[in-house]
């Protein structure tokens, strides 16, 4: 069997991956919060954590994983959201959660095993808040329930600070209410025209922390092997996570392993509105960007690492791909290359997959004569255990048809530039060449000539302008 190495948060360290029950390997996600379309820096955590998913799947079988990501449906966000637009919660919480899964299975994620909804579990949640009060870890303060952070001594291991550290450079949330002010609510009263649910306090509405902690007890018991999210929700939500798990069911570890994905830039800043920079899986999907050229820029950087999204990533992903899939055609796929395997089984080596990879295709690419059906089935598998080339994403890549008139104009375009190089006009050289880029159309210099296609964001008119 496949040796799996993680990096653990919590242990600062890589470890030798040892699940509680071989038979069923338990992993929990922190899912969305259900009010808008998700954002690019959304989905990546998505692509990391399907990644181990298939992983864990290919090493100890699809029937003996359970992973479970939630949605939350009840939050201050989502109430915000319903009051500006005049919509009912419940209609945007369903609509929001679909584009969700439309979206992030464009990009090739398999759904996990279980999709809890936080409004489904009310009850347990409420029990588990009783259960605190009952241990002296929680408190009633004027119909809000507090969590008394210092009584879990364990409180900032994962995260590396101390309380008096995250008091000091934190911004935490003063109420007159808190006995001290790192306590963190756990329910909280509702108005009359806020969602509410009856329970001992009063009617009210569950605190965004204790919603993953009921359910991911409900689903996966006290202990289980591996939790992950992006590193924002390191502090302070998985902290707090830990904190009231541990302390509500002391018979149990909670999760074992942490992973935590850095998060995304584009062109090398934060993605931000204000920069004009931010946009959404969707917005992408709809500009004829394949889900999968996506996902494959998003594993081509290692998932502790900040990812950078380009637009020249995005066109060396798809020219790959293309690539790839023409090699490929036709072809069933074997067992995987046991050093692909090892290399994701190396705390998700995506990034070294992804280069063994590109070693096996010139392998096989060099050798045009040989029958080289078998090693393209073992290069098809080997994709495939991390969501690449699968059929579900397949369809993209289809060509384009060239009209007479546009493949007459490209030609002329391109007889254009080499004269001018030729004569050493680099400025009308270089105009063409950016030309090219700005109306999609995509062209490589060969020893034989440059050769060109189509690409996704192909505009005629642009390319009729360089005349």
């Amino acid at each position: 069997m496949t040796d799996i190495w993680l990096h653990n948060t919590r242990t600062r360290k890589k470890e030798l991956f040892e699940p509680l029950d071989p038979a069923n390997v338990r992993m929990y996600v922190c899912g969305p919060t259900v009010y808008d379309r998700a954002h690019l820096g959304n989905a990546r955590p998505v692509v990391v954590f399907d990644v181990l998913y298939r992983l864990l799947r290919h090493v100890y079988g699809e029937n003996h994983v359970t992973y479970v990501r939630n949605f939350t449906d009840v939050d201050d966000k989502i109430n915000a959201r319903a009051k500006e637009s005049g919509r009912p919660i419940g209609e945007i919480t369903a609509e929001t959660t679909q584009w969700y899964l439309d979206d992030m299975g464009a990009l090739g994620a398999l759904e996990p095993d279980a999709m809890p909804r936080a409004t489904g579990f009310i009850p347990q949640m409420v029990a588990m808040i009783e259960g605190l009060i009952a241990s002296g870890h929680a408190y009633e303060a004027e119909g809000h329930v507090l969590f008394r952070v210092r009584s879990y001594e364990a409180y900032g291991k994962l995260s590396g600070r101390s309380v008096d550290d995250m008091i000091a450079g934190a911004r935490v949330e003063v109420a007159p209410y808190k006995e001290d002010p790192m306590d963190f609510v756990l329910w909280k009263p509702s108005s009359d025209d806020l969602p509410g649910w009856e329970s001992p306090w009063g009617r009210g509405r569950p605190g965004w922390h204790i919603e993953c902690s009921a359910m991911a007890f409900e689903l996966l018991g006290p202990s289980f092997d591996i939790h992950g999210g992006g590193n924002d929700l390191m502090f302070p939500h998985h902290e707090n996570e830990i904190a009231q798990s541990c302390c509500a069911h002391p018979e149990g570890d909670f999760a074992r392993y942490w992973l935590h994905n850095e998060m995304l830039q584009v062109e090398g800043k934060k993605m931000s509105k204000s920069l004009g920079n931010f946009f959404t899986v969707h917005d992408l999907l709809e500009q004829g960007v394949p889900g999968e050229v996506i996902r494959l820029v998003f594993l081509g950087t290692h998932y502790r690492k900040p990812m950078d999204w380009t637009e020249k990533k995005r066109e060396e992903a798809e020219a790959v791909l293309r690539e790839w899939r023409g090699l490929v055609a036709g072809v069933e796929p074997t067992g995987p290359d046991a050093e692909v395997v090892s290399l994701i089984a190396d705390d998700l080596n995506t990034a070294g997959a992804i280069t063994r990879l590109h070693a096996l295709a010139k392998a096989i690419s060099a050798n045009p004569q040989k029958d080289c059906f078998y090693e393209k089935g073992v290069f098809l598998a080997s994709a495939q255990v991390m969501g690449l080339l699968t059929e579900a994403l397949s369809g993209w890549d289809a060509a384009v048809e060239v009209s007479g008139d546009v493949s007459a104009l490209v030609e002329t375009l391109l007889t254009a530039r080499a004269e001018a190089r030729k004569a050493k006009d680099f400025a009308r050289a270089d105009a063409l060449r950016d030309g090219f880029a700005e109306a999609g159309l995509i062209v490589k210099d060969t020893a034989d000539g440059a050769v060109w296609e189509m690409g996704p964001k192909f505009d005629a008119a642009k390319l009729e302008a360089l005349r």
